[in-house]
């Protein structure tokens, strides 16, 4: 799994059947701070995030492991919606 922040989203009005209804976010991967690093990419949302919410975001063939993207063509999944992480003993992100 990796780290990303949710900076945005899209709409694709014509898509695979598999994604009709799935909401499709612009992540950007961050560091466990939360700053954002590197290029955006789409990524199937699973979780009700939103945009400034640090996620978990599996890519690849696991991203078609969850309920909601199985046998869909994705290869990016939001898992979850981080609410804080904790680096050799300290707090590094909180969400507000």
């Amino acid at each position: 799994m990796k780290l990303a922040l949710v900076i945005g989203s899209t709409v694709a009005t014509i898509k695979d059947d598999n994604l009709t209804g799935r909401k499709l976010l612009i992540v950007r991967e961050a560091d466990t701070s939360g700053k954002p690093g590197g290029a955006p990419f789409v990524a199937v949302d699973t979780v009700s995030a939103g945009a400034g919410d640090l996620v978990l975001v599996t890519t690849g063939s696991s991203a078609r492991y969850t309920h909601a993207t199985r046998d869909c063509p994705v290869d990016a999944v939001i898992v979850g919606v981080i609410d804080s992480l904790e680096e050799s003993g300290k707090v590094t992100f909180r969400k507000s």
